[in-house]
């Protein structure tokens, strides 16, 4: 942790390291006492940190989580939410000045395209008051933004019957049936549902019937094809162990009133202090139902941990998906598939469960992705305030080394509290850069010098080929300059123009859509993929490899991840300046490699496992 110490008292003084780029023309204050040192002995609170900071502020005296900003500069993102007609639609979750955990985690964002029109659609997921779940008042309902190829969107969620009128959290995107169109798995306080698509623009919720409803706080679900029979299975992981009818309150006989406090200041309870939540593993049976085979195939969360999202992904090439869990203030998991039903618990010989100072994180949300373009999927955490945020390099047979510091994005992450991320390639130069999203939790951040704000701006570091990021800086006026309370985002290409933009589900208040509108000529290709017989018709876990000027990049199809979401399943690849492709290799969920010769770049292709290109 003397890396961190050094670091950030540089950083204070003289705007070093990460926040170059972002705040040449902002330079950073001290506003506070020396720090303790990080990961030594931590403030004891509901949510580990890595120790308590001195505030990072901008010239202007602000917290560097609401300010920072530049006048001119390379400009990504324009939110266009309300011209879109996103903002008609509001986020709910609780009362407003946040007394309970349950009203502050927020809701998660599924890209999905319902009617199969090769246009993405947005599921929102919206939460609930107790108001609401009582008769005392209206229930706020879930959106689905059907996209009308115009820049705009309509919500047709109560037509399509996926309006959920339930505490929610978590989206996960799925064809579970092999039907060819997909469904959607919604998180819930209380039961979780599972819509099934009509195929006619509406859904069926079939959790009851499937049981796979659960009862009590599930999260960030994923579905993945563990055991290669060609059905989509489904991981549901459980955060707290939640009671509403007897709210923890501070000092009260449900937990200790040390674990509700931050910073010697009187906060909401938990996660530390509150009982946790089992993780649950359903087995497709291929008849419409699923079987839970969590503790036979050994991920059935035994410790208790507070799981907040989840992904099939294979980490260690073998052609079988892994299971990855990011845990809230306790170890995180990672499951390697034996390829009999079971899983081998990995997570500390592989470097994965802690940081790089042996430390347990509040890890929020996960972004996988090869960000060096060596085959090997690398995988990065939003976690908590006052701590940096660990990016695990893959070093290969499922052996993860946490090199934030060396690739240059810890120190600028300590005062953000993460929670939405993903790797995006969004110039388009063949190298995926790194987007999350960010808000407190203590609605007391306003009030004291803590160096960090309830509502926060998000942060994008631009991939220098593989060697470092540089943080993007925030221009005044665009998508990165906006302050929100962020939680849930997806990704994806949502104007089918090439570009990557976001979707973020803002708590208690309107989503955000950021729009890409970097001024670049760099190409692209991406994909939309269709498993065959031995396959999942989504073709979830395949992996795609595009070579293109001399550089092979690698992109996979995955459900969930960033937090409690799911982004566009459709691999895009940035080229860069290079005007064709040289090679692109499939590997297939079945097994099956297959390699197909594209003509044109600049966009998309359907692929058929054994058939190729077809229209």
């Amino acid at each position: 942790m003397k890396k961190l110490v050094v670091c950030c008292a540089s950083l204070l003084v003289a705007g070093c390291m990460g926040w170059v780029a972002a705040l040449a023309q902002s330079p950073l204050e001290s506003g506070g006492s020396k720090q303790q040192e990080g990961g030594q002995s931590p403030a004891k609170s509901g949510a580990t940190t890595g120790g308590v900071f001195p505030p990072m502020l901008d010239a202007q005296k602000r917290p560097i989580t609401a300010g920072g900003f530049v006048k001119t500069g390379p400009v990504v993102f324009q939110d266009v939410a309300e011209k879109a007609g996103l903002t008609q639609w509001h986020h709910t979750m609780g009362s407003p000045d946040k007394r309970y955990i349950v009203e502050t985690t927020g809701s998660g964002v599924g890209l999905i395209d319902y009617d199969q029109d090769g246009w993405l659609d947005i599921y929102l997921v919206n939460g609930a008051t107790v108001g609401s779940l009582t008769g005392k008042g209206s229930v706020p309902h879930a959106a689905l933004f059907h996209n009308n190829h115009d820049g705009t969107f309509t919500d047709v969620a109560v037509k399509a019957g996926v309006a959920n009128d339930r505490w929610g959290f978590g989206v996960a995107v799925g064809d579970y049936d092999n039907d060819g169109w997909p469904d959607l798995y919604v998180t819930n306080l209380g039961k979780n549902r599972l819509f099934h698509n009509n195929h006619d623009g509406t859904f069926t919720d079939v959790a009851e019937k499937a049981g796979v409803t659960l009862g009590n706080w599930s999260t960030g679900a994923t579905w993945g094809d563990y055991d290669g029979d060609g059905r989509l299975d489904l991981f549901v992981p459980g955060y707290v162990h939640y009671d509403m009818a007897a709210q923890p309150e501070p000092g009260g006989s449900t937990v200790s009133f040390s674990f509700c406090q931050f910073r010697g200041e009187k906060v909401m309870c938990g996660p530390h202090g509150l009982p946790g939540e089992p993780d649950h593993l359903f087995h497709n049976n291929g008849d419409g139902t699923f079987t839970d085979v969590s503790d036979k195939a050994g991920v059935a969360d035994k410790g208790g941990y507070y799981g907040l999202s989840a992904v099939f992904v294979d980490v260690n090439n073998d052609g079988k998906p892994d299971l990855l869990v990011a845990n809230d203030s306790t170890p995180n998991y990672l499951y390697l598939n034996k390829g009999d039903g079971t899983f081998e618990d990995v997570s500390y010989p592989s470097g994965y469960a802690l940081n790089k100072d042996g430390r347990e994180t509040a890890s929020m949300g996960i972004a996988i992705g090869d960000y060096r373009n060596n085959g090997l999927l690398d995988l990065y955490h939003t976690t908590f305030s006052d701590d940096y945020k660990p990016l695990y390099r893959n070093d290969g047979n499922a052996n993860f080394t946490d090199v934030s510091y060396e690739e240059n994005i810890a120190e600028a992450t300590v005062p953000f509290l993460g929670w939405g991320t993903a790797f995006v390639d969004y110039d388009n130069d063949g190298w995926k850069d790194l987007f999350s999203v960010n808000g407190h939790v203590y609605r007391q951040a306003d009030q004291f010098g803590w160096g960090t704000t309830w509502a926060q701006r998000p942060l994008l570091f631009r991939n220098m080929q593989g060697k470092k990021f540089e943080m993007v800086a925030a221009v005044e006026g665009t998508g990165l300059a906006e302050v929100m309370t962020s939680r849930g985002m997806a990704v994806g290409d949502l104007f089918n123009d090439g570009r990557m933009g976001a979707v973020i589900n803002n708590l208690d208040a309107v989503p955000a859509l950021f729009r890409n509108v970097a001024i670049e000529t760099n190409h692209w290709v991406a994909f939309k993929l269709i498993g065959g017989a031995k396959s999942p018709r989504d073709a979830m876990g395949a992996t795609v490899y595009v070579t293109a000027g001399g550089v092979r990049q690698r992109g996979d199809v995955y459900s969930g991840g960033s937090f409690a979401s799911t982004s566009d399943q459709r691999p895009h690849f940035g080229i860069g300046t290079a005007v064709k492709v040289e090679k692109v290799e499939i590997q297939w969920p079945s097994g099956v490699k297959e390699e197909i010769v594209i003509g044109a770049v600049d966009r998309f292709y359907r692929v058929v496992e054994g058939k190729g290109i077809v229209k």
